[in-house]
């Protein structure tokens, strides 16, 4: 195998599950969707559902061996794309190289990330700022 291809795969690998907890996110599933899809349409729709499932397992359980798992599998992945299309090598160097920049980038204003489980009777409330809250 093309060393090359290898190196390539392994850092694509490792860029999808490190971004994967980020703002870059949706940036990087919408651009590795429109590789394979130009690419292997057939295929589009299953690793953009493989993409998301990637989020969910990396965003439920983040830990080491969870994250190194995800990239090997994501490594595997994208190696096995190169080898049945190489040209699209540059175009995902292109790709990663934008998503470094952008994950690297200050955030554009303050990210508030809020969870609420309420059963029965419960009340929520939740706000990224001040809150009031009048009860009768």
């Amino acid at each position: 195998m093309d060393p090359e291809i290898a190196a390539l795969a392994g850092t694509a690998g490792t860029t999808i599950v490190t971004l994967a907890a980020t703002d870059a996110w949706q940036r990087t599933r919408d651009g590795l969707a429109a590789l394979w899809h130009r690419v292997r349409p057939d295929r589009a729709a299953a690793v953009t559902a493989e993409l998301d499932t990637t989020r969910e397992e990396l965003t439920a359980a983040p830990d080491a061996d969870t994250e190194a798992e995800l990239a090997a599998e994501w490594q595997g992945r994208i190696r096995r794309l190169l080898l049945a299309h190489p040209e699209v090598a540059d175009e995902l160097r292109t790709l990663l190289a934008e998503l470094r920049d952008e994950a690297a980038a200050p955030p554009a204003g303050p990210v508030i990330n809020q969870r609420a489980t309420a059963s029965g009777n419960a009340r929520v409330y939740q706000a990224g700022g001040d809150m009031r809250i009048g009860e009768p």
